[in-house]
């Protein structure tokens, strides 16, 4: 019988950390993103299905959401839906997840795979901004205090438009405040609904790192070209990145940078290649497939062991 993981569950088996753990252990098992099934976005009335389908030795799933628009005045979720996990031997219904909790889980444990270990090499306080106060910018800060743990203190400030009731250290998007907040930041996580650059290629420090995430379209952006011209930049799969990475494709268009500049994910965490601290180091995520796929069968391991 095939088995429902509501929300809860999936928050309470897997940790924050035990997910960027489960990332990096797909990709040093040998799994490769370039062979991973591309997700479709499909156009639909009221909004858009999006679905993303993934196997490996291991297991067979597939996720579906739908989106619906960027109103303010919805009284549900922009973005609903449900992961529906196979059996790899049998191909059978094996269980079934909430979708959003899986993705909240998944998207930060992606954008912290390939430099937990940076991160967690020295002891000094960290200086974090996260562009963004929505979902992804709060379950960043979850994750990146399970990465931490014990091993660093974290001083976390928040940049947007407008201050949450609930955000202690908070600086208005465009103020003297925020560049000062990110120009003495060594962790900058941009996960904005922005469709032009959130921060200036000067504000950011040399050894600085810097996530994006928010943009999944080839015309919008959160980082400027100048900024991933002088980068190392760190990416799930090149394909993918210029498909759907905005800050890619408009990077490469304007000459900023070319396909031999990006480093694959998978050969940062099999130690393929070496990320230095001499310039910024940019991880940019689209969200793919197996990433869910990853999680969601870690999940179902753990569940398993408590039976």
């Amino acid at each position: 019988m095939m088995t429902y993981v509501d929300a809860n569950t999936v928050r309470a088996t897997l940790t924050e950390d035990a997910a960027v753990e489960a990332i990096r252990q797909t990709l040093q098992k040998g799994f490769d993103p370039a062979d991973d099934i591309p997700r479709q976005l499909l156009p639909i009335p009221g909004g858009e299905l999006l679905v993303m389908p993934s196997a490996t030795e291991q297991a067979t799933g597939i996720k579906v959401l739908t989106v619906g628009p960027d109103d303010p005045k919805r009284t549900v979720p922009r973005i609903q839906g449900q992961y529906l996990l196979f059996d790899a031997e049998t191909l059978s219904p094996r269980m079934m997840l909430d979708g959003i909790a899986l993705t909240s889980l998944r998207t930060p444990a992606v954008s912290f795979a390939p430099i937990a270990p940076l991160l967690t090499a020295s002891a000094e306080p960290l200086n974090v901004v996260i562009v963004g106060t929505g979902a992804q910018g709060v379950a960043h800060e979850a994750t990146l205090r399970a990465v931490l743990g014990e091993t660093r203190e974290s001083c976390i400030t928040y940049v947007s438009r407008t201050r949450p009731d609930w955000c202690e250290r908070w600086a208005e998007t465009g103020t003297d405040e925020a560049r000062a907040a990110i120009a003495a930041s060594t962790l900058i996580v941009c996960a904005s609904t922005a469709k032009t650059p959130v921060l200036d290629d000067e504000w950011v420090r040399p050894d600085a790192v810097v996530i994006a995430l928010g943009s999944h379209d080839p015309a919008e952006r959160e980082l400027p070209s100048a900024l991933m011209a002088r980068a190392q930049i760190v990416v799930e799969d090149v394909d993918t990145a210029f498909r759907s990475g905005g800050d890619i494709v408009m990077a490469a268009a304007d000459g900023s940078i070319t396909r031999d500049d990006l480093i694959p994910m998978r050969a940062v965490i099999r130690g393929e290649h070496e990320l230095h601290r001499d310039t910024p180091i940019v991880v940019k995520t689209t969200g793919m497939s197996w990433e869910d796929l990853a999680l969601a069968t870690a999940i179902a391991t753990l569940l398993d062991e408590m039976v």
